[in-house]
């Protein structure tokens, strides 16, 4: 995290100084020490005060960048924090987090949080820190809206599924519940979900909720639904630097949006009414910074 301080219960921007923040990141570089909450500041009043945000620019329903628009859970989420925490959300700079690059991004200062469908994990609780969770999702499989045979991930043999090359979501419903499953590696969810459209594969996987945010896009309406059998458990965490002071402040925002229903504002916006999310793991309680 760059350049945020928090004096008693108001949150001011420090100098040039940098703060370590409470997430993780990936090799990437730093600008040299300015702070990025500074950077965006106009050093006014009242709200002046910027952050820097690293969210997804391709998960429609989560964090998508449509020209100098930004739209989704995620980014909605990061506005009503900033609100918390006495900035104006017209202040935030939003930038790509690219997956890989995450905990470089918050490690080198790069931004003050990323809010990304960021899982959190030992691992990577290991070298960054988190607020949260502020939304648990689930491994699951889009397929197209009229498909009755495809259940879950054991009713795969013989079909053809979509996901990101390198992830390791398809190899693991290979693995443990089809052997007989062809796995088709895309570029992005993007291509996958057009290559389910065009009929070339029969289902994606990913988490539930960049599934559902798919399916709920205009130009697909009515075309897919998530199976709704999710089989592994992701944890949404805000990303912060290492260390960073804003951590129980951000934790603390994230339940207040839950307790005033907010949470459940974003989820039928952006989300739609044919997806659900787990009832028995949502809406999470988020937990104090460890």
């Amino acid at each position: 995290m760059r350049g945020i301080r928090r004096a008693g219960a108001a949150l001011t921007i420090a100098g040039a100084l940098a703060l370590a923040g409470c997430s993780a990141g990936e090799p990437g570089e730093s600008d040299g020490g300015d702070g990025a909450a500074e950077e965006n500041g106009d050093g006014g009043d009242g709200g002046g005060d910027g952050l820097t945000v690293g969210i997804k620019f391709d998960q429609p329903g989560l964090g998508l960048q449509e020209g100098s628009d930004y739209t989704g859970m995620d980014v909605d989420v990061a506005e009503y924090v900033a609100e918390q925490l006495g900035v104006d959300p017209g202040n935030i700079e939003f930038v790509e987090a690219v997956s890989a690059q995450r905990e470089t991004m918050l490690m080198n200062e790069q931004v003050d949080m990323i809010v990304a469908t960021y899982s959190i994990t030992d691992e990577r609780d290991a070298q960054v820190d988190f607020a949260g969770p502020y939304f648990v999702a689930g491994q699951d499989l889009l397929v197209n809206a009229d498909d009755n045979e495809i259940t879950g991930p054991d009713a795969l043999d013989g079909k053809v599924l979509c996901s990101v090359e390198g992830s390791t979501s398809a190899e693991r419903i290979r693995d443990e519940y089809s052997e007989g499953v062809e796995l088709y590696p895309a570029s992005g969810y993007s291509e996958c979900v057009e290559l389910l459209s065009s009929g070339t594969v029969d289902a994606v996987t990913t988490d539930d909720a960049i599934l559902a945010g798919y399916a709920a896009q205009d130009s697909y309406e009515g075309q897919f639904k998530v199976v709704g059998n999710p089989f592994s458990e992701e944890n949404y965490g805000v990303g912060l630097p290492p260390g960073s002071d804003m951590c129980q402040d951000v934790t603390d925002a994230l339940t207040q949006m839950i307790d005033d229903g907010t949470w459940d504002d974003m989820v039928a916006e952006h989300f739609g009414d044919d997806y659900t999310p787990n009832p028995d793991l949502n809406p999470p309680s988020p937990e104090s910074c460890g």
